[in-house]
């Protein structure tokens, strides 16, 4: 068994196809790549295609980040039809930053979660400072059969929610933080069979590398982290969050 790191930013600076390789000899053999508009969405359906040329294991999402909200949707659904694309995301709310108005995050929102629907694929939500909002979103619309609230940054109260309405949860970095005693609570009553773990590489390195930019490789530490709030055995933890990954995204070899 080995490592899915289920959601980074291969189109970013700093990340790249050199660090998905470096990740599959460190023993996380598969990523999905993350798009948040639609140019970074090509980008890492590019990045997949160019890495399952090479023989890695990499797989893209199609999506508009709720920063980029301004930019509409239009034009999303066309890369549903790659073959790399598995997933509409990442799309949510963001109401710490606000770099798009509320208005359009919710209306783009609500679109790609329709699309999700629509085109049966999974959904990769991001909400911060949102959860009142984003719940009230995917209540409305219906939430796709396959959603992950990634990066969950949340506590028990907000993991109850999620996992209330069948979604699953994706531990980051985070999970190693000093101050972060609510998303430990949250990762140690997730349901086994609903885990995931990510790095969102280059953001969010874990502990020890905290401040440096994050790689793929290291969701190993994330998963070991988990792992520990769990009381159980890294390797539980890890092939439990291989078949899951391989189940919320429908991967294959």
């Amino acid at each position: 068994m080995a490592w899915t790191d289920s959601h980074c930013h291969v189109a970013y600076d700093g990340v790249g196809l050199d660090a998905v390789s470096r990740a599959a000899s460190a023993g996380v053999t598969r990523v999905v790549a993350i798009g948040t508009d639609l140019e970074r969405s090509r980008e890492a359906v590019a990045a997949a295609r160019a890495g399952r040329a090479q023989g890695l294991q990499v797989w893209a999402t199609a999506g508009v980040h709720p920063h980029d909200a301004v930019q509409g949707v239009d034009g999303l659904d066309l890369l549903l039809d790659e073959p790399e694309v598995v997933a509409v995301g990442e799309c949510g709310l963001d109401y710490y930053y606000e770099h798009s108005p509320r208005a359009d995050q919710l209306s783009v929102f609500a679109a790609q979660v329709e699309l999700a629907r629509e085109a049966g694929r999974a959904l990769v939500v991001h909400t911060r400072q949102a959860w009142d909002d984003t719940f009230g979103v995917l209540d409305s619309v219906g939430l796709p059969e396959r959603t992950v609230i990634h990066c969950f940054s949340g506590g028990a109260e907000e993991a109850r929610r999620c996992l209330d309405r069948g979604a699953y949860l994706s531990f980051s970095g985070i999970v190693t933080f000093k101050n972060a005693a609510d998303v430990r609570e949250a990762a140690a009553l997730c349901p086994l069979d609903r885990l995931l773990v990510e790095t969102d590489a280059p953001f969010l390195a874990p502990v020890p590398h905290r401040g440096k930019p994050n790689e793929p490789a290291w969701v190993a530490l994330v998963g070991a982290a988990v792992a520990k709030v769990r009381g159980a055995a890294v390797d539980v933890v890890e092939a439990a969050t291989w078949a899951n990954a391989e189940r919320l995204f429908g991967l294959g070899n």
